[in-house]
């Protein structure tokens, strides 16, 4: 049942389903650089849970709810885009008014979830490539995909502070183009693929 094709299959998609949740931990540390550990574990845990939830939930409506998951597939590129495009220009935005009050405005948990929700919708067609599993194995399989997840994240929120200060144009403004073009991608990927 959980033999090593299963697990190396699960990790393989958690670090593919990661990557956009893994740039927009960078953006966001680009944009909070001095944020604490346990900031850094609650957005590394929010991607993770919205990467674990996501399959699961793909599973569950490739079992039970077939026909709203095939509508549902059709606007997840189009959500993905607006929300973060929306996000990105906020955060670029948001750099000019920091700039003005001279203060750094920290990630809010509504913007979190809604980086959770974005980078992390395209999951629920993963629930298709797992509908022969059981749901302990679409379970444990979820569960594999958010630890990866967590981990890539946690990573990327390491790793933005060592940009702090050594960039010619402002962190903000990089997180922003980022999320501005993960959008973009997640967008194309759903519409050319």
């Amino acid at each position: 049942m959980f033999g090593l094709s299963f697990f190396l299959t699960s990790l393989g998609l958690g670090v593919g389903l990661a990557m956009d949740a893994f740039s927009v931990s960078l953006a966001d540390s680009l944009r909070e650089p001095e944020m604490s550990g346990g900031r850094k574990a609650v957005i590394a845990g929010t991607f993770g849970l919205f990467q674990f939830l996501m399959p699961v939930i793909g599973w569950f409506f490739v079992h039970e709810l077939v026909n709203l998951i095939n509508v549902l597939t059709r606007f997840t590129p189009w959500i993905s885009l607006f929300l973060l495009v929306y996000l990105g220009i906020g955060m670029i935005r948001e750099k000019e008014e920091e700039t003005a009050e001279g203060t750094v405005r920290k990630i809010s948990a509504g913007e979190l979830i809604v980086q959770g929700i974005a980078t992390s919708i395209d999951a629920l067609s993963v629930g298709f490539t797992i509908s022969d599993h059981t749901a302990q194995m679409a379970l444990v399989s979820g569960l594999i995909i958010g630890v990866t997840t967590f981990i890539l994240c946690w990573t990327a929120l390491h790793t933005g502070h060592i940009f702090k200060g050594k960039l010619k144009v402002k962190e903000t403004t990089i997180g922003g183009i980022i999320l501005i073009l993960i959008g973009i991608k997640v967008f194309l990927d759903g519409v050319i693929l």
